[in-house]
């Protein structure tokens, strides 16, 4: 992709859900919601602050992140749906349970 985003913004291409409920029933695509988790391609350079100095962001490339229903703007680069957004509609960066245990011991 040959797509950079700039100042504070990030590339987020949505991570489907299921196609089933947890009892089995399948979900048909009229009624299914978007979802609301992703994975983040790319991130812009930062946001500056009054001084002007650059403030790094904290999502880096490979993230999976949460994020509102309505959040960003839906656009098609290289044939892929993907959303832009500023990183403060971002939720939250959703981490490994199992990589979380390893950096505790």
């Amino acid at each position: 992709m040959k797509f950079r985003p700039l100042h504070d913004r990030v590339v987020i291409r949505r991570i489907e859900g299921e196609d089933k409920t947890k009892g089995g029933i399948i979900i048909p695509d009229t009624v299914k919601e978007k979802p609301q988790e992703g994975e983040v391609v790319a991130v812009g350079p930062g946001a500056r602050d009054e001084s002007g100095k650059l403030q790094p962001l904290e999502l880096k490339a490979g993230d999976r992140v949460l994020f509102g229903k309505w959040s960003g703007t839906e656009v098609k680069i290289d044939g892929q749906e993907l959303l832009i957004m500023k990183e403060s509609d971002v939720m939250g960066v959703i981490e490994d349970a199992g990589v979380a245990k390893k950096k505790a011991a």
